[in-house]
């Protein structure tokens, strides 16, 4: 008895003596009852604020998150050792020093869904889930402390800054903007929610009042207007950038000219006329849906396919028929165009996927879903051995999955950190009985929920569903699948390829008639141009797929169809 109680009095003390901080709101502000993830981030260095000085790479900086509901004007809240921390797990491991300190709340919205459920999330306000730049959110300026782990005080913090709202985008000659309410969406969230598209109109668009247009549909990231596309000459006393990614000088210039040379080519002869679009579907978990129908999510498969298109085409003259719309994008971009293609056969026609996420989810990315049993550490009896998330082209790794994801959980919980893992299992998952999505695996220790790998599998493993509905679809895909990828993907996306191109190689009746094409040691995203560098060919999605689809177009178009019109 006397061992224990010196025990518990010898332990005592670490548990309650931590330096915390305590936060407040100032009252100018005018905010009312809060919901949302509280993040306390802090840096050793005052390069930038410690809000974006997150993220995977070694230079990371600290943050701490906890979620907070109904937070009452006048009242603080307090951020202690129970804040879940990424890249270190507590503030009790945060070693002694001088530290720039700063605090975010990222806001949550109430949602009533359709299915009963009543959910917290982050409303994308225009920027595209970005936590660190999201209008409405409220932060407080950096300070510098000498923060100690072992002190027994509270540093108190004051949030008194609003991140400032977006303008939105103006119209030009050629890119025009389109939003519209969707009825499906509105009614699964309870609330209107909307659709867009930034809209670049081909040359001659008004000269030609009569002709109709194909539409070429890119889908990737939020898109917050379109990009790429210059109707001025670069600047010539634009001061030269360092692309890390890259180890380029002078990127930013290399980024001009080509947003010109394709003008160029879009007005010049030629080049084949159609409307090309960057849709717009950023939601509550992530800067894109998808493109598909999810349990989670709701229907945005149809929501882009069944209002938001149609639409395009009705205001802009598209010709409005699945012969005559085709996709392409890379990574989320190229599972999107792989995904809706598969779904919609009939809708669209023609799919080029360049660096796609998972399609096969024995190779999510380097986790087997199916076979292992934890995401973070393959079997074994004595040894932890570290999955790896990201490489470079040498195959030098820089994060691993435990560090991403344990990112993601400092961010929000419940799937709501608005990045990678946590949007997968959005779109993914069935939804559990709270309203959030099912966890595919503990995000704390790694293991792995068979019975939501098995709806993955039914519902969105794509490999899967090609090869299980190929009677059924494989008549009207011919032809139409294009996947492109590095084969020293950052990611780990083309183990999935490989196994996707083994699959294709196999379908018969009909065969498939499908392209599979690999980067030799291009990391992500290679696109499938072996004639120029990444850092050029990932400017040029427009001017290759479109120049590709249009010179292909013929072999899968009806009989009847209007080729010519549109090549003036």
């Amino acid at each position: 008895m006397k061992k224990l109680i010196v025990f518990v009095l010898l332990a005592f003390p670490f548990c309650v003596y931590s330096q915390t901080f305590r936060v407040n709101i100032d009252a100018a502000l005018g905010e009312k009852d809060l919901d949302g993830r509280l993040l306390l981030l802090l840096s050793k260095n005052n390069k930038a604020e410690p809000r974006f000085q997150v993220g995977d790479a070694a230079n990371t900086q600290l943050v701490f998150g906890m979620d907070v509901n109904g937070w009452k004007p006048g009242t603080t809240q307090l951020v202690d050792v129970q804040a879940v921390g990424y890249p270190l797990e507590r503030l009790r491991d945060v070693p002694a020093g001088d530290y720039y300190v700063q605090v975010l709340l990222h806001k949550y919205e109430t949602f009533h869904l359709k299915t009963g459920q009543t959910v917290k999330l982050p409303m994308d306000r225009g920027e595209g889930q970005h936590w660190n730049i999201a209008p409405g959110n409220i932060y407080s300026a950096p300070i510098k402390i000498h923060f100690d782990p072992a002190a027994s005080n509270e540093v108190l913090l004051t949030i008194n800054k609003t991140i400032p709202p977006i303008e939105a985008p103006k119209d030009t000659k050629y890119i025009k903007h389109i939003k519209i309410q969707s009825k499906l969406l509105t009614e699964f969230w309870g609330r209107p929610m909307y659709l867009g598209a930034n809209i670049l109109l081909p040359g001659g668009f008004d000269e030609h009042p009569k002709v109709k247009y194909p539409l070429a549909i890119f889908h990737g990231h939020f898109p917050a207007d379109l990009e790429g596309f210059s109707t001025t000459p670069p600047d010539k006393n634009l001061k030269p950038d360092t692309s890390a990614r890259f180890h380029l000088i002078g990127y930013n210039k290399i980024v001009e000219q080509e947003a010109y040379d394709f003008y160029k080519q879009w007005t010049g002869p030629g080049f084949p006329r159609v409307l090309a679009i960057e849709i717009q579907h950023a939601n509550p978990y992530y800067d894109d849906s998808y493109a598909v129908n999810s349990a989670n999510l709701g229907p945005y498969g149809d929501a882009i396919t069944y209002e938001l298109i149609p639409e395009i085409e009705k205001q802009f003259r598209g010709i409005g028929k699945g012969w005559a719309r085709f996709m392409y994008g890379g990574s989320t971009g190229g599972w999107e165009v792989l995904a809706a293609q598969v779904f919609y056969p009939n809708e669209y026609n023609g799919c080029y996927a360049a660096c796609p996420d998972p399609v096969d989810f024995h190779h999510y990315t380097t986790i087997d879903i199916y076979n292992d049993k934890n995401a973070y550490y393959p079997a074994s009896d004595f040894k932890k051995t570290p999955r790896p998330a990201e490489r470079d082209y040498l195959g030098h790794v820089s994060a691993t999955l435990k560090e991403v994801n344990q990112r993601e959980l400092a961010l929000g919980s419940r799937s709501r950190s608005g990045d990678q893992f946590d949007i997968w299992e959005a779109v993914f998952s069935p939804m559990d009985k709270d309203g959030y999505p099912q966890r595919i695996f503990d995000k704390y220790t790694g293991a792995i929920d068979t019975s939501v790998a098995a709806y993955w599998r039914d519902h969105f493993d794509l490999t899967h569903i090609i090869q299980r509905d190929w009677p059924k679809i494989g008549a009207n895909l011919k032809g139409k699948i294009h996947i492109y990828v590095g084969d020293m993907d950052t990611y780990y996306l083309n183990n999935a390829v490989y196994s996707a191109e083994d699959m294709l190689k196999k379908l018969n009746n009909p065969n498939c008639g499908c392209e599979v094409d690999y980067g030799d040691r291009a990391e992500h995203c290679w696109n499938g141009d072996h004639s120029q560098p990444n850092y050029i060919s990932r400017l040029r999605y427009h001017q290759m797929f479109i120049k590709k689809w249009a010179a292909e177009v013929k072999t899968r178009a009806p009989k009847g169809a209007d080729l010519k019109s549109w090549r003036y």
